[in-house]
């Protein structure tokens, strides 16, 4: 399951430390095991051992966007908490640019 994955981490004055979620896309067959605690030191996925795992076994094809830095009100799933408050559309977009 998470094998070979790695935090995707930015870094800069504005965003110290910012965990960016995880786009995963996932298949009929497959089964995952995903955090709701936020307590994972593999975020999203999830130990075997842990009686609030989610386990998902799809149904169809499709894109998740997990959390990977335990914030989310949603969990597994990222609802933004990832990214701090700001004031006004041009800070929101700076958060894509690299200037």
């Amino acid at each position: 399951m998470a094998e070979g994955r790695e935090r995707a981490v930015v870094s800069d004055s504005e965003h110290p430390t910012l965990i960016l979620p995880e786009v995963r896309q996932v298949k009929p067959g497959e089964t995952h095991l995903l955090c709701r605690c936020g307590r994972s030191s593999a975020l999203p996925d999830c130990s075997s051992f842990c009686p609030e795992a989610l386990r998902l076994e799809p149904v169809r094809e499709q894109r998740l966007l997990l959390c990977r830095c335990g914030r989310s009100q949603r969990l597994p799933y990222c609802d933004g908490s990832h990214n701090p408050p700001v004031d006004g559309l041009r800070a929101r977009w700076r958060r894509f640019s690299s200037g």
